[in-house]
């Protein structure tokens, strides 16, 4: 288990744990939906989606949000 930091919900959380469960939760067509970029609308996977979010700070923060807005 990992532990959190106060003021930073994301510390200790990988991109990759990220973006795996953005996809169990909503799937592949609801996040090309809500963030449509090509690495989630044409053929997706965690790796180039990965690829694709470390080099775009604009959808990484967007992705990263969306993860923060559903954390309990």
């Amino acid at each position: 288990m990992t532990t959190s930091h106060p003021r930073d919900p994301l510390h200790g959380v990988t991109l990759e744990t990220i973006v795996t469960t953005l996809v169990e939760r909503h799937g592949w067509a609801e996040l090309g939906r809500r963030l449509p970029v090509r690495c989630f609308l044409n053929n997706p996977s965690v790796k180039s989606s990965l690829t694709f979010l470390r080099k775009t700070p604009w959808a990484r923060e967007r992705v990263e949000g969306m993860y923060i807005a559903e954390l309990p």
